[in-house]
């Protein structure tokens, strides 16, 4: 059974996410948090554990600032090395730069444009 983390501050999002994946009908657990620090706490419970994919949003609480939240997030993923290798990181994010920078963390990427408009199959590339 694959492990799956949905952090969005916005719980319509975090269901919309939900349940694109679980229309999939693949052998998925899902978990959210609602925020970038939940999120690393999330990743700290489950350290024995790791998630496959972590599907995050950028621009949550506004603590981090400059830093959008979500590539702080990114980057806090990093530093646990079970994470960081084995895990596939998907930002999913409405912000106009959410592709340079998925780049620039080393992350895939899913404007939410393209999730809300899509069939679900879309999800399917990052469960796979």
């Amino acid at each position: 059974m694959k492990k799956i983390l949905i952090v969005d501050d916005v719980p319509g999002w975090v269901r919309f996410h939900k349940n694109n994946i679980e229309y999939l009908n693949m052998d998925i657990n899902t978990e959210s948090a609602n925020s970038a620090r939940e999120g690393v706490s999330k990743i700290e419970s489950a350290i024995d554990e790791p998630y496959d994919v972590i599907f995050t949003d950028l621009q949550m609480e506004s603590d981090f600032l400059p830093m959008l939240a979500g590539e702080w997030f990114v980057r806090q993923i990093k530093t646990y090395d079970k994470y960081y290798k084995n895990v596939k990181v998907v930002i999913v994010s409405a912000s106009p730069n959410i592709k340079e920078i998925a780049e620039r963390n080393g992350v895939l990427y899913l404007p939410k444009t393209v999730a809300r408009n899509s069939d679900v199959e879309v999800y399917r590339k990052f469960l796979t």
